[in-house]
């Protein structure tokens, strides 16, 4: 009969875990406020929100959530099912979109082409 002799433990040690184990938490609602306050406080300008997506590129991860800024960039804010936009959160909803913008032909190719940039 052989019994595993506990090793002893020094208090306050402290596990460490490896890079590879922290999982970031998915908060597209957290990615959302910040994408759509950026957005607002371009005031309306393209060229404004244009520069403040391609700064906030290194702070934002535009890999992990694709959908919610594509979500933000045609609608306004986050799609739920059935095509209404979630109004919960601290900003849920922006005026800095398609849907919103005017319905000429200039105003759609810019919203294209920064549409175009991220896709």
């Amino acid at each position: 009969m052989s019994q595993k002799v506990e090793k002893p433990v020094l208090s306050g040690q402290r596990i460490k875990t490896r890079k590879r184990d922290e999982k970031e938490k998915y908060d597209p609602n957290g990615f959302r406020d910040a994408l759509v306050q950026g957005l607002e406080r371009a005031g309306g300008d393209l060229d404004a929100a244009y520069k403040f997506l391609d700064t906030a590129g290194s702070k934002l991860d535009y890999r992990r959530y694709g959908e919610v800024i594509f979500d933000v960039l045609i609608a306004g804010g986050l799609l739920l099912p059935g095509g209404s936009v979630s109004m919960d959160g601290d900003t849920p909803k922006t005026s800095m979109c398609i849907f919103a913008a005017n319905e000429d032909m200039d105003t759609m190719r810019n919203f294209e082409q920064v549409r175009n940039y991220w896709c």
